[in-house]
C-alpha cells in the first residue's frame, strides 16, 4: 500500500499549500513508494518564517536541555532502525551494506551534536589600551538551510542540521526529490519523538521541477543566515553564486573523482579488496567513492586481475535480498551518464575488463584499464559502480596524475611505506587523504570537505563550529578612556 506524507512546518505535519503531491519510486521495482507533498516557494517563506519565529528561544536554552535532546535522538534512531533500513531500502534502493552504516553512523552524529551544546565557547583577547577588558563570544548565527542530497540520505541530511541545530541555530531541511522520506520526513520524524519545540526542525518537501524555486528561496530570503549544500560541483556553483550575491556564507561539499594511489611495495590482496570496496559500495552513489585507480607498473597486472575477479563475484540485483552487493541507481538518467562514460572510454581506446552492462537501473561492477586522462570516466565525477585503472612508472607520477583533476574532495594511499605515504598525502590537492585505506571514509568528529571543485567548507567536529556560529568582539572599557 502506498504510504502517504506530509512535511514538518512549525512543529505541525501539513499539506503544502497548493495541496498538491507528487510520487516517490522505488529505483528497483519501478512502483510508487510512497505520495508526498509538492512544495512551492510559498511553503519554503512558511519554513524559514517559522524557524526564525523559533529562533529566539532557541537559541537562548541551556545547552544541557539541547544536549538531552539530541541524546534522546540517538536512542530513537537506533530503536528504529528495523523501519529506517526499510524506508532507505524502498525508496532508494540501499543495500543492507550502506544502510547498516548509516544506522552506524547517525546515532554518532546525534551524540556529537549533544557533545558540542557545550562546545560554543569564547576566548579572553589581551587589550593594548589601559584598563580594557576584551573577549570574543560565539553565537549562533539564525536560521540554516539545509540541502541534502539522495544518495546518503540519513547522514548527509542529518549532517546539514544537527550540529548547527546544537549550536543553537534554527534549520529548514530540504531533502532531495528521490529522497523526501529518508532524507526529511522521516528525520523529522526521529526529532517530533524526541521532542525538540516547534519550528526548531522544519522539512519541506517539492518535485524536480519546483527545486529551483524553493532552493532559490531557501537562499535568498533574509532570514536566512547560513547555507549548508551537499551535492553535485554542477548545482554546487548555482547555489554558490547565490549565496554570495547575498553574502551569505554557505557549507560546499560537492562532487569527487577520488583517487586511490596503490604503490608497488602494496600488498595486492588487500588493494584490490579496498579498491572494490571503495569503487563499488552503494553502486559508486558516494561522494567519496574511489573513482580513479593510480598504481605503479610492477604490480597493476596482478592488482587488475584481482579487482576483476572481485567485481564478478558481487551478487547484483534485488537490495531487499541481504546478500545482494550491488543494487539499483537511483533512475534512468543515472544509468545513461554511467553507461555513456564507460561506452566512450572503450571507444577511446580503454579496455573493459568486465562489467560495461546494465539490467534495468542495475550496473554490473566495471573495471576498465587503459584510460586516458581526456575520457570523462578521468574528468568527470561517474557516480557508478566503475573503477577506471590508471597506471603510472613511479609515486611521483602517481601524485602528479592523482592532482589532475578538477576536483579534491578524498583521497587513498595504501603502501607499507608509511613515511613516503605521508609526504605524498602533504602534496595531494584533496580536503581528506586516507594512508592504508581506500575513499570512503567519515565519523562525525572529523572535518569533512573539499577543496576545488570539491566545494569548500567543513560540515563535521569542531570545524563546523566556525561554520555556523558568528564570532563577536566585544570589549569592556574598566576606567575611563583619555581622548585626544
Amino acid at each position: 500500500m502506498t504510504k502517504e506524507y506530509r512535511m514538518y512546518i512549525g512543529g505541525q505535519w501539513v499539506a503544502a499549500s497548493s495541496h498538491e503531491c507528487f510520487d516517490d519510486h522505488n529505483p528497483y521495482t519501478g512502483e510508487v513508494y510512497a505520495k508526498v507533498p509538492a512544495g512551492k516557494r510559498a511553503d519554503a517563506t512558511r519554513a524559514i518564517e517559522a524557524a526564525a519565529a523559533a529562533f529566539p528561544a532557541w537559541s537562548a536554552s541551556p545547552p544541557g536541555m539541547r544536549r538531552k535532546l539530541f541524546l534522546k535522538a540517538a536512542d530513537i534512531f537506533e530503536k528504529r532502525q528495523a523501519d529506517l533500513v526499510a524506508a532507505l531500502n524502498e525508496e532508494t534502493g540501499s543495500t543492507i551494506g550502506i544502510a547498516m552504516f548509516q544506522m552506524f553512523f547517525v546515532p554518532g552524529l546525534l551524540r556529537e551534536a549533544a557533545a558540542q551544546a557545550y562546545g560554543v565557547t569564547g576566548e579572553i583577547i589581551p587589550a593594548d589600551y589601559p584598563g580594557a577588558f576584551f573577549m570574543a563570544l560565539r553565537q549562533p548565527a539564525g536560521v540554516v538551510s539545509g540541502f541534502g542530497p539522495f544518495n546518503v540520505p540519513y547522514i548527509l541530511c542529518m549532517r546539514a542540521i544537527a550540529l548547527p541545530i546544537a549550536y543553537g541555530n534554527t534549520a529548514v531541511l530540504k531533502p532531495s526529490e528521490e529522497a523526501p522520506v529518508t532524507g526529511g520526513i522521516l528525520i523529522a520524524e526521529v526529532f517530533e519523538e524526541a521532542g525538540f519545540p516547534p519550528g526548531v526542525l522544519n522539512v519541506l518537501t517539492h518535485t524536480k521541477e519546483d527545486a529551483p524555486e524553493v532552493g532559490d528561496e531557501l537562499i535568498v530570503h533574509p532570514a536566512v543566515c547560513r547555507i549548508s549544500f551537499t551535492g553535485s560541483t554542477e548545482i554546487g556553483r548555482i547555489v554558490a553564486e547565490k549565496a554570495g550575491k547575498n553574502l551569505k556564507r554557505a557549507v560546499m561539499e560537492l562532487g569527487g573523482k577520488d583517487p586511490l594511489i596503490i604503490l608497488k611495495d602494496a600488498d595486492v590482496d588487500f588493494a584490490a579488496e579496498a579498491a572494490a570496496w571503495g569503487a563499488f559500495l552503494h553502486q559508486g552513489q558516494i561522494c567519496m567513492s574511489t573513482e580513479r585507480i593510480i598504481i605503479e607498473k610492477p604490480i597493476a597486472d596482478e592488482f587488475t586481475e584481482k579487482l576483476a575477479a572481485r567485481a564478478r563475484a558481487l551478487k547484483v540485483g534485488d537490495p531487499r535480498d541481504p546478500t545482494t552487493a550491488i543494487g539499483p541507481l537511483i533512475n534512468q538518467a543515472a544509468i545513461n551518464k554511467v553507461h555513456a562514460h564507460v561506452q566512450e572510454a572503450i571507444g577511446g581506446g580503454a579496455e573493459l575488463v568486465t562489467g560495461g552492462k546494465y539490467d534495468r537501473l542495475v550496473y554490473h561492477p566495471t573495471v576498465l584499464t587503459d584510460v586516458k586522462y581526456d575520457m570523462r570516466i578521468f574528468t568527470d565525477q561517474t557516480f557508478g559502480p566503475v573503477a577506471p585503472i590508471v597506471v603510472v612508472d613511479d609515486a611521483e607520477e602517481a601524485l602528479q596524475v592523482a592532482n589532475n583533476s578538477k576536483y579534491g574532495l578524498s583521497s587513498g594511499i595504501i603502501t607499507n611505506d608509511f613515511n613516503r605515504a605521508l609526504e605524498m598525502a602533504r602534496h595531494l590537492e584533496t580536503g581528506m587523504v586516507h594512508i592504508g585505506d581506500q575513499t570512503v571514509n567519515d565519523e562525525p568528529q572529523v572535518p569533512f570537505g573539499g577543496v576545488k571543485g570539491s566545494g569548500y567548507g567543513r560540515m563535521g567536529g569542531k570545524a563546523a563550529l566556525d561554520e555556523f556560529t558568528e564570532l563577536r568582539w566585544i570589549s569592556v572599557q574598566q576606567t575611563k578612556r583619555t581622548f585626544p
